[in-house]
């Protein structure tokens, strides 16, 4: 019998105030809907702007939900504001490696400094017990010990990732909410981060959302994956399936852009805005090879096609090949949109 889910996320919108534009909002995050269980790896993909990052700093409470329920381990944290997060018992249980170690790390703090204060603010272990934590989570993330009394600036990037992801690790956190953790790193050095991540995953047994514009990490790291357009959720389904057979369009543009998947589909057209976008109105339908009018008086819903779930009123229909597929199998072409990410 499956685990029960650990992670909840029921109907969750986050939406923003427009500047000089009384009533009106910036739908960031919008009607999304997912379960994550202990030990499941869930990659998020989608173009810059999708909301990808804001979906997982409400799910890690640095920003306040506007709509909807998270739901970790029983409890519904969509209900706490954000600001009060950091007493709540649960607080310690879901901690996020950010995209920029050197960003995210205290120039004033040391190695040992920045793992042992969440011990300490998070955990209530004593100095000593805190101590003894940092070094076993350094441990655990190949830090040798004399690194940890170095300051950031005295550490490489891939020395200051580990640290990052040790101070994650030290209040031992049932979810791991990873931003692009390797974005800002050599080559070299995210394939090492990377099978380290994926390591202490299979280790700890812990659940993980995994934020990436690089496709074929998310392919082999998570075990399901869900696609963001606009705010919402347009394909969400075991990430071999999604990659192997991507059912929604935008889906398969995206794919498309990985090297070696076939002609590369340049996507024509203007991005729709996500300020108070119409709720009856396919939020890709503006870039869709495919669209239909029944796309611009009916926004689909997420539906079973096949091993996925998709939102798209003609995604699986028998027998029915996408129309105008011969204007998006254009490689070379140039868009007058932006094109897929790389």
């Amino acid at each position: 019998m499956p685990d029960a889910a650990l992670l909840q996320v029921e109907r969750l919108s986050r939406r923003f105030a427009v500047a000089g534009q009384r009533g009106s909002q910036l739908f960031a995050v919008d009607d999304i809907n997912f379960e994550l269980r202990p030990g499941e790896s869930l990659g998020l993909v989608g173009e810059s702007g999708c909301g990808k990052s804001t979906l997982v700093r409400v799910l890690s409470r640095l920003l306040d939900t506007s709509d909807g329920r998270i739901v970790f381990a029983g409890a519904d944290l969509a209900e706490v504001p954000a600001r009060r997060f950091a007493r709540h018992a649960q607080r310690p249980a879901i901690q996020m490696v950010f995209q920029d170690p050197t960003d995210s790390l205290n120039p004033r703090f040391t190695a040992r400094d920045t793992i042992r204060e969440p011990c300490l603010l998070l955990a209530g272990l004593t100095l000593a017990e805190a101590d003894v934590r940092v070094d076993e989570v350094a441990a655990q993330v190949g830090l040798p010990a004399e690194l940890l009394s170095r300051f950031p600036h005295q550490l490489s990037g891939g020395q200051k990732a580990r640290v990052g992801i040790a101070r994650a690790l030290a209040p031992r956190p049932r979810l791991l909410i990873l931003d692009e953790p390797t974005a800002a790193l050599d080559v070299a050095v995210q394939a090492v981060v990377l099978q380290l991540l994926d390591r202490l995953r299979r280790e700890l047994n812990l659940a993980t959302i995994f934020v990436s514009h690089d496709l074929n990490v998310v392919r082999l790291l998570t075990d399901r994956v869900a696609v963001m357009y606009l705010g919402k959720i347009v394909e969400m389904g075991p990430s071999q399936a999604v990659f192997s057979q991507p059912a929604h369009p935008y889906t398969q543009a995206l794919v498309s852009a990985i090297p070696g998947q076939g002609p590369r589909i340049r996507l024509m057209g203007e991005i729709s805005s996500p300020i108070d976008p119409p709720p009856q109105v396919c939020r890709f339908a503006s870039r869709c090879p495919a669209v239909q009018d029944r796309c611009r008086r009916e926004a689909p819903d997420l539906r079973p096609v096949g091993a996925q779930r998709v939102a798209c009123h003609f995604a699986g229909a028998a027998g029915r090949p996408w129309p105008h597929r011969r204007r998006w199998l254009r490689p070379g072409a140039t868009s007058p949109s932006r094109s897929m990410p790389s």
